[in-house]
């Protein structure tokens, strides 16, 4: 499973007082979720939380829940992104996010470098160029990528 940040404005008609803000994530911290930052500012009630997932929507329906409890008043959600440790779920997901499937296989190259094997099928490619699906996969894993198309 891929860890998520998923962002929520606790507070997007600015009705709460800065205490009522700390408050309110310190019932949260309390309760175990986990944050990028606890600080809230009230000019800005943004949290990030944590959560390991794919589904936007699942995590988005869970952290609007939590924080209409914890608030007392109903949020908004932001965006989604993911955290990337260059790992296969990292890769899996990467191609999830395109519409994909593929399988990643790992080996070192001559200099002891890591080198990421992923296998598409073409009539996946038709649709998104090799190149974006390449340079994503190089960011996420922060390693040479080769693609292998049957």
């Amino acid at each position: 499973m891929r860890t998520a940040v998923v962002r929520i404005n606790v507070d997007p008609r600015g009705e709460l007082s800065a205490p009522a803000l700390r408050a309110g994530v310190e019932r949260l911290a309390a309760e175990g979720h986990e944050f990028v930052r606890t600080e809230i500012d009230p000019g800005r009630p943004e949290l990030q939380f944590l959560i390991t997932g794919d589904d936007p929507a699942v995590m988005h329906g869970t952290t609007s829940a939590i924080c209409e409890r914890a608030f007392g008043v109903p949020p908004a959600r932001g965006v989604v992104t993911y955290l990337s440790r260059g790992t296969d779920d990292d890769a899996l997901g990467v191609l999830a996010g395109f519409g994909l499937s593929g399988e990643v296989t790992r080996s070192l190259d001559d200099d002891g470098w890591d080198v990421v094997e992923v296998r598409l099928a073409s009539a996946d490619l038709a649709r998104i160029p090799e190149s974006r699906v390449q340079t994503a996969l190089e960011a996420a894993l922060n390693a040479e990528v080769r693609l292998i198309v049957s």
